[in-house]
């Protein structure tokens, strides 16, 4: 019986391992190399530097995300605007409703050659009975809505007052029609054909070939005619503005009235009181600046217009930030629903940008016409340092003006009725 033995294998001395591996399998057939570890870091790398040099990927979310604020803005458009008239009033709130059911509309031109507009007139008082008259000229943003307390307390005191919608705010038309030239480009040969088949429907030529057997040539040609019929804003102008008030004044028989102007609209009528100083017996200033407390540029940028209308705690925090923070939830949901109706923003914007910004008021308040008509000036005291400076620059500007300071806010509220109706009665002891 044969006895097999194995022989040790002989370790390295003082412990050390032997780092010589074995050149060639044939040296040590059961020694077998030891894998190398698998690594994915090149790879992943390489994916990497695929994604981020591939174009492809940023123009795929880049046009996602236009698409999607594209969307956003359209959803937020067709919710909260009414340019249909019947849709406006029928989603009117019950106190704009009773606003109103309490005025009616004149009719007025803004131009020569140009169909004429409806405007909102709100009274108070019997005009035949009373001795004075008050009319107030609104700031953009605002519409009388915002004056119906005044009028209501100058009314109760046997004074006949009023308060009107400019055109292209509150109940007055905010839109005309107007004709232009028909371009030629291929962009308007798009407008024109969609405009035709949202008139007559996308099967309507099929429909007609199928009933006639004969394409409709003739209307088609009828159709693109060389001017064509479109509906724009009403933008005003100094000169558009004091053309209303002069109509305002003499289709109700006011003249002459003691007029009251609040935020833009003293350099929307000064020309127009300056050639008209015989139709005025005084002149109140309430918060009067070269532009609107309304910051209107929030109203151009697109989606930002859409979710401050559309949100009314949104457009509230905005009209405390820069108008009145003593200002009521009703009369902002009000002012909020008079822009949104009959695409009442883009009349109020239009009209922002034609503001005179060079209006000197010293320079106005030093000509002959203006220096013999009386002249309050009634300012917000406490809104901020630089309106405050403002309110100086004014009361030194017309130093034949009275002076009166409030503290509520540079839109109108119940201090300010108060203020106001004070000054008249310290002025005009016969108010």
């Amino acid at each position: 019986m044969a006895i097999i033995t194995e022989e040790a294998e002989i370790q390295p001395q003082n412990g050390r391992e032997s780092t010589e591996e074995p050149t060639s399998p044939s040296k040590d057939p059961k020694r077998k190399p030891k894998p190398k570890p698998m690594t994915h870091t090149k790879p992943q790398t390489q994916a990497q530097a695929q994604t981020r040099n591939n174009p492809f990927v940023f123009w795929f979310y880049f046009t996602v995300s236009v698409s999607f604020v594209t969307f956003l803005a359209i959803g937020l458009s067709s919710l909260y605007s009414n340019p249909d008239p019947k849709s406006f009033f029928l989603s009117l709130s019950t106190p704009l409703r009773q606003h109103y059911s309490k005025g009616r509309t004149i009719k007025v031109q803004l131009a020569q050659n140009q169909p004429s507009s409806e405007v909102f007139v709100l009274e108070s008082g019997k005009r035949e009975f009373a001795s004075e008259k008050v009319v107030i000229v609104h700031g953009l943003g605002l519409s009388s809505f915002s004056f119906r307390k005044v009028v209501d307390l100058l009314g109760s005191k046997g004074v006949h007052g009023v308060v009107f919608d400019l055109p292209g705010n509150g109940f007055s038309d905010k839109s005309m029609e107007a004709s232009e030239e028909r371009g030629n480009g291929v962009l308007e040969r798009f407008k024109d054909a969609y405009a035709l088949i949202k008139e007559k429907g996308i099967f309507w030529a099929f429909d007609n070939m199928v009933e006639t057997g004969q394409i409709p040539y003739e209307e088609i040609l009828s159709h693109y005619s060389e001017k064509r019929s479109i509906v724009k804003p009403i933008v005003l102008g100094s000169e558009e503005t004091g053309l209303v008030l002069g109509q305002v004044i003499e289709t109700l028989g006011l003249a002459p009235v003691h007029l009251v102007l609040h935020d833009s609209s003293l350099g929307m009528v000064a020309n127009w009181v300056l050639k008209n100083s015989g139709s005025i017996r005084s002149v109140t200033l309430v918060d009067t600046g070269l532009r609107p407390a309304l910051p209107l540029c929030v109203l151009e940028v697109p989606v930002l217009r859409e979710v401050v209308l559309g949100v009314n705690f949104v457009y509230e925090w905005l009209i405390r930030m820069y108008c009145s923070r003593g200002i009521g939830g009703l009369d902002v949901a009000a002012n909020r629903m008079m822009l949104n109706g009959r695409d009442g923003r883009r009349s109020v914007v239009a009209t922002g940008k034609k503001l005179n910004s060079s209006f000197d008021i010293a320079e106005w308040g030093g000509l002959d016409g203006i220096k013999g008509i009386p002249m309050q000036v009634v300012w917000c005291s406490s809104w901020s340092k630089e309106w405050s400076e403002e309110g100086r620059k004014v009361a030194t500007a017309l130093p034949q003006a009275k002076f009166v300071t409030h503290s509520g806010g540079r839109w109108p509220q119940v201090r300010i009725l108060t203020v106001l109706y004070c000054m008249f009665l310290t002025v005009y002891g016969d108010l």
